[in-house]
Order: C-alpha cells, then sequence, then structure tokens
C-alpha cells in the first residue's frame, strides 16, 4: 500500500502545502482510515482504482495536448541548405537567417522567405486558406509549413522557428492552451466543494451509525469530481486543437468559452462577405471631365493608399496606360476617402459623406446601376463617380445559414452604401443591415448590442474594423485581413472561408455542452451515491468502482473532442508498443 499509493500521498501533501481541498487528499484520508481500522483489502483496491484513473486520466489529457503538437509535424526535421555552391542535408535546427533552403517538388518549406531561383506552384492552404495553388517566383513570398508542389526553388531564410508565421500559429495555440478560461476555475471550485459536501455527510455519517468505518469511508470514496476537474481542461484543450485543425486559431480558453455563448453574429462586408478584391465596372464623368482625367485625378490620390477600392481603380487605370501623377499632403479618413494635391489642385476621393464633409454637393440623378461609388472631386468640383463591385465568397450563404441554424442573430454592418449592402443582405437572407457606418459608428453598434444583454461576434477584416473588433465579446479576423486587424482579434481564421468561422462556433458550443453534462453528471452521481453509501446498500469496494467509473466516463465524453485522427493515432501506438512488448516478455 505504501508503494502503490505513493503518487497519492505524494499529491495529496502537495494539496496540504498549497492549503487545498482535492479529491486526491480525500482519496488519501479514506486510504489511511481504512487501514488505521485494519481494512487493508478496501485500502489497497481504493488505491488501485484511483491509480488506474489517475493513470488513464493522463493518458487522455496527453492524446489532448498531441493534438496541439501533431501541428509542428507540418515541418521537416531535415533540409537541403546551398553552402559553397553546393547541396547539403542538414537539421532544421542549422538554419540560420540568411542561409540559401533548397526546397524540393514535394516538399514543405521549413522557413519564411523571399524565392531567389526557380519557379513552382505552392500549396498555402494550411496557412493562408487559399485553396489554389499559388505559383511563386523569384521575389515571391514563401511560408513555413507550405507544400512544394512542382518545380524546385530555392528561398533565403528570413524568418526561422518561432519567428514563422507558422511558429507564431503554434505559440499562439500553445498559449491558449496554457490559458485557464472561467468555467475552469468553476470546475476546480465544484471539486473542493464536493470534497467538503463529501467529509461533511461522512462526518455525520460516522455520528449516526456509532462509529460505522465501513460505511464512512463509503460516504468519503463514492464522492468524486475528478471527472469534472480534468474534463474541463482536456474539453477545452481538444477545442482549441480542433478548432486550429480546422483552421482557426483561438487565443485563449476565454475566448473558446465565449463564443460557445455568442447569440449575435455582426459581419463586415468588404473582404469578410466578399473577397474583398473588387474591379473597377463603370466610369460616369461629370461636368465636362473625360474618362482619362477622372482616373488619372483618382489613381494620383490612390497611389499611396492600402484601401482594396483604390487598388481597383489603381489597377483599373494601369490597364488603360495612364499614369498617376506625383501627389503631395496625402491624408486618409478611415470610412470616408482621400484628400491629395498634384500639380492641377486639391483632389478629393471617397464616398458620398466626404464630399458633403468637404462641402461639395451632389446633384445627381438616380440610375440603375447597383455598386459601391466612389467620387471624383478637382477643386470643389464633381468631375466623376467610378463604380466598383466585389464578387461574393461562394461559402457565405453556406455559412450564414448554418449559424442560423444554431439560433444566431446575422447582422450586417458595412460602411458602403444602402443599395449595395441592401443587394448584399438580400442575396445573404440577412434581415439586419446598416449601410453608411463609418467605424466609430461600428464600434457605437457594438456597444449597444452588448448593452442590449446580448453576447456578440464581430467577423471583419480591415483597419476600420479593429476598434469594433476589440470591442465585441469575441472579435474574429479574416486571414488575409489587415495586420492591425488580426492583432484586436481574439480568433483568427487561416485564410478567408467563412465557413470555418461557422464550424468553429460549433466547435464552440459542442465544448459548451459536454462541460456542462460532465457538471451536472457528477453532481447527479454524487448525490446518487452519497445516499447509497448512507444506506448502506455500497460498500468501499463499490464506492471505489462507482467514483472510478464516473470519472473515466466524464473523461472520455471530453475526449470527444480530441481530433479523431490523434486518438487513432494514440491506439495505433498503444497497439504496437504492446505488440512489441509481448514477444520481449515472452522470451
Amino acid at each position: 500500500m505504501a508503494i502503490g499509493g505513493r503518487p497519492l500521498f505524494e499529491e495529496a501533501w502537495a494539496s496540504l502545502k498549497r492549503r487545498r481541498m482535492t479529491m486526491e487528499l480525500s482519496m488519501c484520508i479514506a486510504v489511511v482510515a481504512a487501514a488505521y481500522t485494519g481494512y487493508f483489502l478496501v485500502a489497497l483496491m481504493i488505491t488501485f482504482f484511483v491509480l488506474i484513473a489517475e493513470v488513464l486520466e493522463g493518458m487522455t489529457l496527453e492524446r489532448g495536448r498531441k493534438a496541439i503538437r501533431d501541428l509542428m509535424a507540418l515541418l521537416p526535421s531535415e533540409v537541403q541548405l546551398r553552402r559553397d555552391g553546393q547541396v547539403v542535408t542538414a537539421s532544421i535546427d542549422d538554419i540560420e537567417t540568411g542561409s540559401v533552403v533548397v526546397v524540393a517538388p514535394g516538399a514543405r518549406v521549413p522557413v519564411d522567405g523571399p524565392v531567389i531561383s526557380g519557379n513552382s506552384f505552392i500549396d498555402e492552404s494550411r496557412i493562408t486558406g487559399e485553396s489554389m495553388p499559388v505559383e511563386k517566383m523569384p521575389g515571391h513570398f514563401v511560408y513555413a509549413g507550405t507544400i512544394n508542389q512542382s518545380g524546385a526553388l530555392e528561398v533565403r531564410a528570413e524568418r526561422i522557428g518561432r519567428a514563422t508565421s507558422y511558429g507564431q500559429i503554434l505559440e499562439t495555440v500553445e498559449e491558449a492552451e496554457r490559458s485557464r478560461a472561467p468555467v475552469q476555475r468553476l470546475a476546480d471550485k465544484l471539486a473542493g466543494y464536493i470534497v467538503y459536501v463529501a467529509l461533511g455527510f461522512a462526518a455525520f455519517e460516522y455520528w449516526i451509525t456509532q462509529g460505522n468505518i465501513s460505511a464512512t469511508i463509503s460516504v468519503i470514496v463514492v464522492a468524486g469530481a475528478c471527472g469534472v476537474a480534468a474534463g474541463t481542461p482536456l474539453a477545452i484543450l481538444g477545442g482549441i486543437g480542433r478548432a486550429a485543425q480546422n483552421g482557426a486559431i483561438i487565443k485563449g480558453g476565454i475566448h473558446l468559452e465565449t463564443l460557445g455563448k455568442v447569440d449575435t453574429v455582426v459581419l463586415d462586408k468588404t473582404g469578410t462577405l466578399t473577397f474583398g478584391k473588387p474591379e473597377v465596372t463603370k466610369v460616369l464623368p461629370h461636368n465636362g471631365a473625360n474618362l482619362e482625367d477622372i482616373l488619372r485625378a483618382a489613381s494620383t490620390a490612390e497611389a499611396l493608399s492600402e484601401h482594396p477600392l483604390g487598388k481597383a481603380i489603381i489597377s483599373y487605370s494601369a490597364e488603360r496606360k495612364i499614369v498617376p501623377g506625383d501627389a503631395s499632403k496625402f491624408r486618409y479618413e478611415p470610412g470616408l476617402g482621400i484628400s491629395a494635391r498634384d500639380a492641377q489642385g486639391l483632389i478629393l476621393v471617397g464616398n458620398a459623406k466626404w464630399l458633403a464633409a468637404n462641402n461639395i454637393a451632389l446633384d445627381i440623378a438616380e440610375d440603375e446601376y447597383v455598386a459601391s461609388r466612389i467620387y471624383i472631386a478637382r477643386e470643389n468640383t464633381l468631375i466623376g463617380q467610378i463604380l466598383v463591385e466585389d464578387q461574393m465568397r461562394p461559402e457565405a450563404r453556406r455559412a450564414i445559414d448554418k449559424l442560423r441554424s444554431m439560433n444566431i442573430d446575422v447582422q450586417l454592418l458595412t460602411g458602403d452604401t444602402a443599395p449595395v449592402a441592401r443587394q448584399v443582405a438580400s442575396e445573404l437572407g440577412i434581415d439586419a443591415v446598416e449601410a453608411g457606418l463609418l467605424p466609430s459608428d461600428k464600434l457605437k453598434r457594438i456597444q449597444a448590442i452588448k448593452q442590449s444583454g446580448r453576447v456578440v461576434a464581430m467577423v471583419g477584416d480591415g483597419v476600420n474594423d479593429a476598434p469594433a473588433l476589440a470591442t465585441a465579446s469575441v472579435g474574429i479576423a479574416m486571414g488575409s485581413g489587415t495586420e492591425v486587424a488580426r492583432e484586436k482579434a481574439d480568433i483568427v481564421l487561416l485564410g478567408n472561408d467563412l465557413m470555418r468561422f461557422a464550424e468553429t462556433v460549433h466547435v464552440a458550443r459542442r465544448t459548451r455542452r459536454i462541460i456542462w453534462f460532465n457538471f451536472a453528471g457528477t453532481v447527479l452521481v454524487d448525490i446518487l451515491g452519497i445516499a447509497a453509501a448512507m444506506l448502506g446498500w455500497i460498500g468501499p469496494v463499490e464506492a471505489s468502482l462507482i467514483h472510478t467509473g464516473s470519472e473515466l466516463a466524464f473523461i472520455l465524453n471530453s475526449a470527444r473532442l480530441v481530433p479523431r485522427q490523434t486518438m487513432l493515432k494514440g491506439i495505433e501506438t498503444a497497439k504496437t508498443g504492446i505488440a512489441t512488448w509481448l514477444p520481449a516478455r515472452q522470451h
């Protein structure tokens, strides 16, 4: 008993030093009480079942942690380096910043850096979410963890190891694993309360039975909360790991828990519901201006802009061999537009609010075109409109339907014009839509939704979405979005597939259901077990079986969240180990 029970005694002693009442401490009390009163078989049985539960609990938790570590398998252990004109095989740990890495067809890229030689197509779906292979040639950037599909490439290492895009993703997931969600703290508290309740009932049983040690020990042993104490972090670990494999990086257990409670989802339009790669479809001149005047003025003002609409204008102008002029005094107002100056004077490019803010009246008759409109003015005179359209993401409707199937209210908030917003909302079946919003307006709308008592998730991708992402109950950034949006968000989607978000919400809700089922099941089993022990229906051995069985049942319930592939790998590893061990034992 002393040898077998040592792990139990050590954990109990650690709990005493921390002044915490844990299940290990209560089991130790039961074992010592049984041994002191001569029930050595009972003491051994309790120790045996508790150790079985501890071992299986550890194995199951390790399966969950392996789901996180399996992500690292995307990087090769050996690489090809060009040194002194020769290609040599080396460990991935030998790569230094500036090293030239040779990536053969079919191999994984081990570093982030520019291509310096070769031409190939790269599968970047694991990192950027881009479903189609991307062509790479000298000057193009490649990412660690992506797969080279055709020709050989030589890449200069700029970021290695944890500094790569993939390494940062892995660090974020590992940090999330180490974080503690509020429900985990609740699980620990519940475990402590159950121990106190069990000891209280055991003392009462000892008093009413006038010193019946067997019944008293049974009451202590039958009550258990290890299933919920261990099952809760396992469920959160499994949820984060499954989300990561689905392409969503959750930055902490608290965000997974919050996402499971979301009842309202607010979506941005550009880059979220659409591809964020708009194209110019029409140029409408005003006040005697011609197409070349309009495009030159617009491309001159947009030359320093990173806005998708600005890039569309520049691309459209370049196709028509229109060269932008030199701009100065560039100023950008998020959600409104741009002002700049060239040799001919002031240029204003933006929406109707931007021109109105600069005292330019828009006396324009309505037409049949439904598109995003960019107005161009020179020296307080409107010279034209540029109509830009953005293609809808094909999975957007399916994602919104999946969210609705979970009884989640979906709303669209956009800075685009009302006609465009209504058209997008109509195509996607969204009833609640607000258009023409500035970043501050989106922020106020998110705050109002939260104040109404709802749990709101915001999905966006741009700089102007960052305040709303930070304010929402949980913020989700598209992987192709700006660095500011990804930094402010609580969850980052690898790529631009909205279905990944809908699936992550489903995982979060499933995680929450499993955790609360474990909570309710633990309390019910303990109530029934304590009652049976106090009535004398079960003894210490049966109490040990109930304690161990219920604990394993709730832990395995949580283990359902661990990615199936990881669990199957664990089973295969166990089978291989047993097959190797048996012949050795027979020999």
